[in-house]
C-alpha cells in the first residue's frame, strides 16, 4: 500500500476481526491505531494491520495478554534498527521459547482436531447403521 491510512472498517475487512475486537486490542494496549483523523476516527497503516494479524494468530493458541504483549515487544525490538547485537541475541532466545510454546500448543490443537474428526466419523457410522441411505 502507498502509506495511506485506513479507517477501522477497512481494517476489520482486511483482518477478519470485528470492530469490537479491534477496539478491545486498542484498549488493552496491544494494537494502537497509528493516528486519529480530525474527527477522531482511528486511522491504521499496513503495519497496524500486520500487527493485528499477528495478534489474531496468537488468539487460538491461548496466549495470555501478558504473553501477547511480551511477544509483540520482542518482535518490535527485533525490527528496530536501534537494537544492538547483544540485545538481538537475547531477544532471539526469548523468541525461540515462544516458538517452542507455539509448537506445543499446535500439537495439542492437532490432537484435539484428530479426536473431533474421530468422533465425527463414529457419529457418521452410527447414523448409517440406524438410517441407511437409499
Amino acid at each position: 500500500m502507498d502509506g495511506r491510512h485506513m479507517q477501522i472498517g477497512e481494517v476489520a475487512d482486511r483482518t477478519g476481526l470485528s470492530l469490537r475486537t479491534i477496539r478491545h486490542y486498542e484498549e488493552v494496549g496491544l494494537a494502537l491505531p497509528t493516528a486519529r483523523s480530525q474527527g477522531g476516527f482511528r486511522l491504521y497503516t499496513d503495519d497496524d494491520v500486520t500487527r493485528l494479524l499477528v495478534i489474531k494468530r496468537m488468539k487460538p493458541l491461548d496466549f495470555t495478554l501478558e504473553e501477547m504483549r511480551d511477544l509483540l515487544a520482542i518482535l518490535d525490538q527485533l525490527q528496530s534498527p536501534d537494537t544492538g547485537a547483544a540485545a538481538r541475541t537475547d531477544l532471539a532466545k526469548r523468541l525461540a521459547v515462544y516458538r517452542s510454546l507455539v509448537e506445543e500448543r499446535c500439537a495439542k490443537i492437532r490432537a484435539r482436531l484428530s479426536d473431533a474428526e474421530q468422533f465425527s466419523a463414529e457419529l457418521s457410522a452410527e447414523l448409517r447403521k440406524h438410517h441407511p441411505a437409499g
